[in-house]
């Protein structure tokens, strides 16, 4: 299963925003923004190693590879196993549920998306982060397939479909936040993130 790598791949996969910590910074940058006035509780699904929920302050995760849960633990963030098509948690009990390039590595994105409508209470916020397949560094990471563990098992979402999804739950897409001006190839540089589209990393924010 996908989670799988995920699990016995974990400090490789955390290892990347150490390698990668200007773009990392970029995208905590843009989660932070696309968070903005979103009431809590929050809770990420597919939090794996917890380097969001850990920069961001997200009080809750839950993911299927436990060797990756451990470090999110040790970072302060209360986790629990489980997967995006069946969260264990109550009807409308979270104000924000964050999907954080969680998407493009589930079995069945629609699942996961109404199963986070479940969990959300009224006027809260689903914030739906991936990397745009339309996009230059969607196109680089398919390039990437044969060579990368965790690419091979992604799909790539288009954000059109991301959105389609959210609708298709029942929830109104109200924007989105994006950054990484700069191509997968670039010199990485501090960015501001901008509401709309146009980056390597897009994130949807999407009400009940």
């Amino acid at each position: 299963m996908v989670f799988d790598v995920f699990d016995g791949l974990w400090r490789v996969y955390d290892g990347w925003y150490v390698r990668n910590a200007v773009t990392a910074e970029n995208e905590v940058r843009a989660v932070s923004l696309a968070l903005s006035g979103v009431p809590r509780p929050w809770v990420e699904v597919g939090v794996g190693t917890g380097f969001f929920a850990w920069r961001l302050g997200v009080e809750y995760g839950v993911d299927p590879a436990v060797n990756a849960l451990a470090l999110a633990r040790e970072r302060g963030v209360e986790v629990v196993a489980g997967v995006g098509e069946a969260l264990p948690f109550r009807d409308s009990v979270f104000g924000g549920v964050l999907l954080i390039v969680t998407l493009c590595f589930v079995d069945d994105p629609a699942a996961v998306m109404r199963e986070a409508v479940r969990v959300l209470r009224p006027g809260g916020y689903v914030v739906a982060c991936v990397v745009p397949r339309e996009s230059a560094w969607g196109r680089y990471y398919e390039g990437l397939r044969e060579a990368s563990p965790f690419y091979s098992v992604a799909r790539f979402l288009t954000t059109r479909e991301v959105e389609a999804l959210a609708e298709g739950a029942g929830l109104e897409p109200v924007g989105w936040v994006s950054t990484l001006t700069y191509g997968p190839l670039d010199e990485p540089r501090p960015e501001e993130p901008f509401e709309g589209l146009g980056g390597g990393f897009s994130c949807l924010r999407a009400r009940k």
